[in-house]
């Protein structure tokens, strides 16, 4: 049985003045990058990745644009260790890349760490150790001086270590479970571990402030960065460090929050792979700063890429509705969105616009290898008419009138609701064919011949075919398409209005165009038919269309 009376707060507030990060509403530069892909995301895998699978890895990161990236935890187990070695010893980190590595504050670990790390040519050594009340009552159960001692111990060691090992080395310090520490206390022993590693312009320190788990809404995170920002010693010389994870679901608020708060620094996972629900998805992150006109300097411009990439050597899968990445999250089914997003396609290419502010849409989806067609308007049973006509209209150059893109609608989401499957682009111009191009029954033409008798009066000859009799007729019009209807009308004795017809230029075929001709006609009941053709002659395209039209509207009669 639920009981929510055993929940408590287990984090602390800060006071009320630590709240200036309120007042701002943009994150206007991106932070320093980390990935901890290969430690936080790789320790959180089903089955973790083998070296061969690291290295690919590590190349993607790399190409994607990352300086920092956290390896692994060397002394933990030998697959870590020796992914490191390899890394240097066959020279694979670029130069202006460097690799951190994970360490508790205890000696024999530091110490095997930094043997990993001998000879890299830049490394962060990341030391940490639990300061939050729960970790210090139930797991240590030591005092708050005594857990302060293991991070002065372990800040005098690896001072003393990257004096000794070849290599450039850096430090960085995390009081784990920052959320469910004292703040006062946090900051005592954030400040006594800088005071040995003594920052200065060439000695920059990264102090690392870990959602270890989420316990608050993200402002009170947001009110402890800034609270830790204002009173740490050498700021100047500081860099601070964001690392939340995503127990609550809201990672990405922690983050954005505590970056307006003073931070300037995030460790993160593609696509938020990491223990429980995960840590913060940097890919999210960078792609908000994107929506908003700040370049993340993160290349992400090929998401399919990344995506593929991350299952294959994870084995995990981007969830479809993943911001940004996930196979659905530009893709639109409704009718009134599709139709929205079809207008604003148009309304931005007429205006020859570089502003993106497409309706539904918050980034161009080819901005990171994303198509229109495939990608933004899908159709289904819930799919409208300006969709449909869009997709036609971009992928094939049909440009069909209101009325019918309307009535194609509904056939289309009639079959997908009755088959229960989404239809592709090719199978919407299957039925758009199969409905209203060359029907020829009853009715067909053979052919057709036109005399123009007057400035204004066009004579028809056109030859019919019914049940394979051949019949010719002669009719006058104000032009060629009135006077095939009107011989029509004449053949058949049926009436009809003839209320839409529109006509297109289609692709270039060698020295000629294809014309496209729309037809829609009404009958003495006031059903419309519709019908379509395709022709080098918009004569001819005309009629076959009205033929259909004709054929559609007998149709409705049986």
């Amino acid at each position: 049985m639920m009981n929510a009376s055993k929940y408590k707060t287990g984090y602390f507030n800060v006071p009320q003045k630590y709240n200036k990060w309120v007042t701002k509403d943009k994150i206007d530069k991106p932070p320093v990058w980390c990935s901890v892909d290969m430690r936080d995301g790789n320790q959180s895998l089903v089955i973790p990745m083998n070296l061969e699978e690291k290295l690919e890895y590590f190349k993607v990161l790399v190409e994607i644009g990352f300086k920092e990236i956290e390896v692994g935890f060397p002394a933990a187990s030998e697959t870590e260790y020796d992914f490191l070695r390899t890394l240097i010893d066959k020279n694979m980190i670029p130069d202006d890349v460097t690799v951190q590595v994970l360490t508790q504050c205890r000696e024999h670990i530091i110490r095997k760490t930094f043997d990993a790390c001998k000879g890299a040519p830049s490394a962060i050594i990341h030391f940490y150790n639990s300061t939050s009340v729960a970790q210090r009552e139930q797991v240590f159960r030591k005092s708050k001086d005594e857990i302060k001692q293991i991070a002065i111990e372990g800040a005098k060691l690896v001072k003393q270590l990257a004096s000794e090992y070849e290599g450039n080395f850096r430090f960085e310090y995390s009081p784990e479970s920052f959320k469910g520490t004292e703040p006062e206390y946090a900051l005592e022993v954030c400040n006594e571990v800088l005071d040995i590693l003594e920052p200065s312009a060439t000695n920059n320190v990264i102090i690392n402030l870990p959602v270890t788990v989420e316990m608050s809404l993200p402002h009170v995170y947001a009110s402890q960065v800034e609270f830790m920002s204002e009173n740490l010693k050498y700021r100047e010389n500081v860099t601070i460090s964001l690392h939340p994870h995503n127990d609550r679901g809201t990672g990405v608020a922690d983050t954005e929050l505590a970056l307006l708060a003073g931070a300037d620094r995030v460790e993160g996972t593609l696509f938020g792979n990491g223990e429980r629900t995960g840590n913060v998805d940097i890919i999210t992150l960078a792609m908000n700063m994107y929506s908003h006109g700040v370049d993340p300097k993160l290349d992400l411009s090929n998401m399919p890429y990344l995506v593929e990439k991350y299952e294959k050597c994870t084995r995990m899968h981007v969830y479809e509705r993943a911001p940004y990445a996930g196979s659905l999250v530009f893709a639109a089914f409704s009718g009134s969105h599709q139709d929205a997003i079809a207008k604003g396609m148009k309304y931005r290419e007429e205006k020859g616009l570089h502003e993106w502010n497409v309706p539904y849409i918050p980034i161009d989806p080819q901005d990171i290898n994303r198509t229109y067609d495939a990608d933004v308007i899908r159709v289904n049973s819930q799919s409208g008419k300006g969709g449909i006509g869009y997709l036609l209209e971009q992928t094939y150059g049909y440009v069909l009138p209101a009325g019918m893109r309307e009535h194609l609608s509904y056939l289309c989401k009639s079959i997908s609701d009755k088959e229960h499957r989404e239809l592709k682009v090719a199978d919407v111009l299957e039925i758009f064919k199969e409905k209203y191009f060359f029907h020829t029954d009853p009715i067909s033409v053979s052919e057709m011949h036109f005399h123009r008798r007057k400035r204004t009066d066009v004579e028809a000859e056109i030859v019919f075919v019914k049940n394979g009799k051949y019949s010719t007729v002669r009719a006058t019009g104000n032009g060629s398409l009135d006077a095939v209807s009107n011989a029509l009308k004449s053949f058949t004795g049926e009436n009809y209005e003839l209320q839409v017809y529109t006509e297109h230029s289609m692709q270039e075929q060698g020295s000629g165009s294809v014309a496209a001709a729309y037809i829609g006609i009404k009958d003495k009941n006031g059903n419309m038919s519709w019908g379509a053709g395709t022709d080098t002659d918009i004569i001819h395209a005309s009629a076959n269309a009205l033929i259909s039209a004709f054929n559609n509207m007998k149709s409705l009669d049986e």
